[in-house]
């Protein structure tokens, strides 16, 4: 598979919800039954739901009381307009963020990335939600199949792409977690305790339909590091007695 350019020149179609997706509500189900003993570890005191499918996922055991869903179209959960790209931010402003399949259907994901480093915190968390390309869903996103499912919208970044971004931007990934295993472009529900889930997520975690990734700012120390070199003394030691003899003659 080719990696591509992460700017992309073509504008893509932003789903208005889960529901404009097949499966898009179970989608949403299992992403939030993923996420919750992921965000009841988080503390601070802000916390932003970033894009419109981000601010539909539920952080009902979330401690961070106050949460901000910001979104570039007015939509029920708003409570921030503002583009992912140019957040409506102070620097170092908030202690977590959600990303829920946001950089699938960015332009620049790179530039997303870059407003959530610049408005975090140090120590602050990012957990970012994403569809595998190398899933039953990734392949199918190339076949002519439901044309009118957004997810064929989609980029889906590889999971190792996105934390190469990360680590560029000094951020530390703590957890990996795979989500799901369907094709997401087909009408067929599936069973999220079916024997067939269980089997998938204990021998093939790898082809998961979804990943979610948690990764957090690392604080860098301002203390100053001191040089190990030496400088060496001089060594004091008596001249022999022959070698005075020598200086009086």
């Amino acid at each position: 598979m080719l990696m591509r350019e992460a700017l992309s020149d073509k504008k893509l179609v932003y789903p208005s919800s889960w529901q404009s997706i097949s499966q898009g509500e179970l989608i949403k189900s299992e992403l939030e039954k993923a996420c919750e003993p992921i965000v009841e570890r988080l503390f601070g005191y802000h916390f932003v739901r970033l894009g419109t499918l981000s601010s539909e996922i539920s952080l009902k055991r979330c401690p961070i009381k106050h949460v901000v869903n910001i979104t570039d179209a007015p939509c029920l959960h708003a409570s921030l307009r503002g583009l992912s790209r140019e957040l409506p931010l102070q620097q170092n402003s908030v202690d977590a963020f959600l990303l829920a399949a946001e950089l699938d259907f960015a332009q620049d994901p790179h530039q997303i990335l870059r407003e959530v480093d610049r408005s975090i915190t140090a120590n602050g968390h990012v957990v970012i939600a994403g569809f595998n390309p190398f899933s039953l869903a990734g392949l199918m996103k190339y076949l002519p199949i439901n044309r009118g499912n957004l997810l064929h919208q989609g980029r889906f970044f590889t999971c190792a792409r996105i934390k190469d971004w990360l680590s560029l931007l000094g951020f530390e990934i703590i957890q990996h977690d795979h989500v799901m295993y369907s094709s997401l472009f087909t009408d067929k529900r599936f069973l999220p305790g079916s024997r067939l889930q269980t089997l998938c997520r204990r021998y093939f975690p790898a082809f998961a339909s979804m990943y979610i990734l948690v990764a957090r700012k690392r604080e860098i120390p301002l203390s100053t590091i001191k040089p190990k070199w030496k400088v060496k003394k001089p060594r004091f030691a008596t001249a022999s007695a022959s070698m005075r003899q020598d200086l009086n003659r």
